[in-house]
């Protein structure tokens, strides 16, 4: 029994799939990264618009408030984004909030 050499492919080929597969999987993370940023941006807006804080310290907060309540950046800044179309924001992050808006004048 014989096996043709087109019905195996080649490990020129093989490494070509596994090029491929690490930038299907680089692409995925960048595009999530994208995502989360633009989340955090929104949420810094929020923080502008309600409490009149610049930018910068926007981002203060919230990186303090993820530091503080062990919650993932991108899911303060989403809480955040709820919040500010009328949802209620989890305690934890609200208090947090609270104090962080008030450390940074």
């Amino acid at each position: 029994m014989t096996t043709s050499r087109a019905q195996r492919p080649s490990p020129g080929a093989r490494r070509d799939d596994a090029a491929i597969a690490d930038l299907e999987q680089e692409n995925a993370q960048l595009q999530h990264a994208v995502g989360s940023h633009a989340t955090v941006d929104q949420a810094i807006g929020v923080l502008v618009a309600t409490h009149r804080i610049p930018p910068t310290a926007g981002f203060e907060v919230l990186r303090e408030v993820s530091q503080r309540t062990n919650v993932k950046l991108h899911t303060v800044a989403e809480a955040l984004i709820d919040w500010a179309l009328g949802r209620p924001l989890p305690e934890p992050i609200g208090q947090e909030l609270d104090a962080a808006v008030q450390r940074h004048p």
